[in-house]
């Protein structure tokens, strides 16, 4: 990663914002930097230049999913600077990545991540599938690890400082037997989406290069891996296990470390999967039902569409036909 990866022009910084506001609510913080807009870039754009910008704290909420979950949203001048790095990272890094990472990537996505499962599935349907995710990942990661990990393709001074200062400007708080060792990438950021996925590409890489697994999937912090027998696939788990500790300092959800033999199909991405079918989980179809609105029906129609049996389908298209009628 060169110089010409981070462009801090004056003309980039207001491209950058654009794309920040596109799609946002009006707000009294917007309606403000709004007001002083040339001020704030202009002062924005000497402060990357020299080296003098420094992020500002976090607002916190909990939104309560199918988990509770803490977002932290920084200010709008700091996710201007998340934009422009996360572009950055993600011409950089997105070839580096193999091809069975489905999240947040151009091209891919959620949708991707369960068609694909469901091959794995269907043409190895007298194997064994481990099926397993990260506890608390976004709260675990290691930012000293992180940063080595970067500093590896990142020898351009300016924009390793600029991303250190981004992952620095967050911290959770720790036990006192971890005490001065900083841990965690916010939620709310632009930029933790692509720091996750170079973090995880450690994991990658190493399944598919020295595990040498070629029924390998990941989405987030949730994977597969398919093996033709239980012995193989224990001791591949055993691997990734003591990878996992010992290179990235993570651990196992033990809830859902998981093997199953594939013709049996799996939960996944709350989705129920099979060799020759798939539909939303009961909680994630509940929960369709309940949020669908005005805004989001054309998202929800076509993850029901895609995965789920004709009568849920048509279940789906009267709900859909009800909130209409509402609007008119």
């Amino acid at each position: 990663m060169g110089s010409s990866c981070i462009n801090l022009s004056l003309s980039n910084i207001w491209r950058s914002y654009n794309e920040f506001k596109k799609g946002k609510k009006p707000s009294q913080e917007l309606e403000i930097f709004n007001y002083y807009l040339e001020d704030n870039l202009y002062k924005l754009h000497i402060e990357l230049n020299s080296g003098k910008y420094k992020h500002g704290g976090y607002k916190k909420f909990i939104v309560k999913d199918n988990k509770r979950r803490e977002i932290s949203v920084a200010n709008i001048k700091d996710r201007v600077v998340h934009r422009l790095l996360y572009e950055c990272l993600n011409e950089n890094y997105d070839k580096t990545f193999i091809y069975d990472l489905w999240s947040c990537r151009k091209g891919k996505g959620l949708l991707g991540a369960i068609k694909r499962t469901q091959e794995f599935l269907s043409k190895n349907n007298n194997s064994f599938v481990w099926r397993a995710d990260i506890e608390k990942f976004f709260d675990s990661v290691n930012q000293e690890i992180l940063l080595k990990i970067i500093y590896r393709k990142t020898k351009e001074l300016k924009a390793f400082n600029l991303i250190k200062e981004i992952i620095r400007s967050y911290n959770i708080l720790q036990t006192r037997k971890e005490e001065g060792v900083k841990r965690g990438i916010p939620i709310g950021n632009l930029t933790s989406q692509i720091l996750a996925n170079i973090y995880l590409n450690e994991l990658d890489r190493f399944v598919k290069h020295d595990i040498k697994s070629k029924n390998y999937l990941r989405y987030g912090d949730d994977f597969i891996i398919i093996a033709d027998n239980l012995d193989e696939l224990g001791q591949i788990r055993k691997r990734v296990i003591d990878f996992l500790n010992i290179k990235l300092q993570l651990e196992l959800n033990r809830k859902n470390d998981i093997i199953v033999k594939t013709r049996h199909g799996l939960k996944f991405l709350g989705f129920e999967i099979f060799p020759r079918g798939r539909w939303l989980k009961k909680r994630s179809w509940n929960r369709a039902k309940k949020r669908l609105n005005f805004d989001n029906i054309s998202s929800y129609s076509g993850l029901v569409k895609k995965c789920n049996n004709f009568k849920k389908i048509e279940e789906f298209n009267w709900r859909v036909f009800e909130k209409i009628s509402e609007i008119d």
